[in-house]
């Protein structure tokens, strides 16, 4: 019997939305598990439904092995929970980054946050090679071929383009200010959507990179925060 051609999911972007309206945007942070039941990672996701314009899913974080972050992606978007799938360039070259970002594409999954990765040594498995045939940059500027109908060669896509939606890490904190400037000019050129900052430690340092380097620029920037979890940890920071 004849086979219909499959339809994109028509999947409408609380986070999209929100950076489209500039409204003040909010999202959170997941580690897939290290294994393969999901069901505590959805259930601390599901407390964050309605509470945040989306939900990043790590990607190998710190170097630790953990489940990917595309599948686990797709399982909080089944329950109703918008991802930002992280995807990092440490353990793929760019045939397998094209076939996870295709991949991600046809079943719905459209933020990306491009990153580097973190280097193995700093991991659970120190011993692991490591691939950084592109870094993020790069990334992004495969993620814009992709988004246009072609590869990284510029070689045409059987079918469509890609709808991808991607965003770029900085680091306000960063000992080299001139190299930050640098690589946010270049990522805004590549076509980051969105920035996402490392935690934020030093928020005088934020606000001189926001009048400095960030004027002007018309992509949200999302300073990243930590929770504290009770006094104790207060207490520690504080004192630290």
């Amino acid at each position: 019997m004849p086979v219909s051609e499959p339809v994109a999911p028509l999947i409408h972007s609380h986070f999209q939305a929100a950076i489209r309206a500039r409204s003040f945007v909010v999202t959170a942070e997941v580690m897939p598990p290290k294994g393969a039941d999901l069901s505590h990672m959805v259930a601390m996701a599901a407390g964050l439904r309605g509470r945040v314009h989306g939900v990043n899913i790590t990607d190998g974080s710190r170097a630790v092995m953990r489940m990917s972050a595309l599948a686990a992606s797709v399982v909080l978007q089944q329950h109703g929970i918008e991802p930002i799938c992280q995807m990092a360039c440490r353990d793929r070259n760019r045939i397998a980054l094209q076939a996870d970002l295709l991949g991600a594409s046809a079943l719905g999954i459209r933020n990306i946050l491009a990153l580097t990765g973190d280097p193995v040594k700093a991991g659970d498995h120190p011993q692991a090679r490591s691939v950084f045939d592109l870094e993020s940059i790069r990334l992004l500027h495969l993620i814009r071929h992709l988004n246009q109908g072609q590869d990284s060669n510029g070689n045409p896509l059987s079918d469509r383009a890609t709808t991808l939606f991607p965003g770029a890490a900085i680091d306000p904190q960063s000992p080299s200010w001139s190299g930050l400037q640098r690589r946010f000019e270049r990522k805004l050129e590549a076509g980051a959507q969105f920035f996402q900052s490392q935690l934020i430690t030093d928020f005088d340092r934020l606000d001189k990179f926001m009048a400095q380097i960030a004027a002007g620029c018309d992509r949200p920037i999302l300073a990243g925060i930590f929770l504290l979890k009770s006094a104790k940890t207060l207490f520690i920071n504080v004192c630290d």
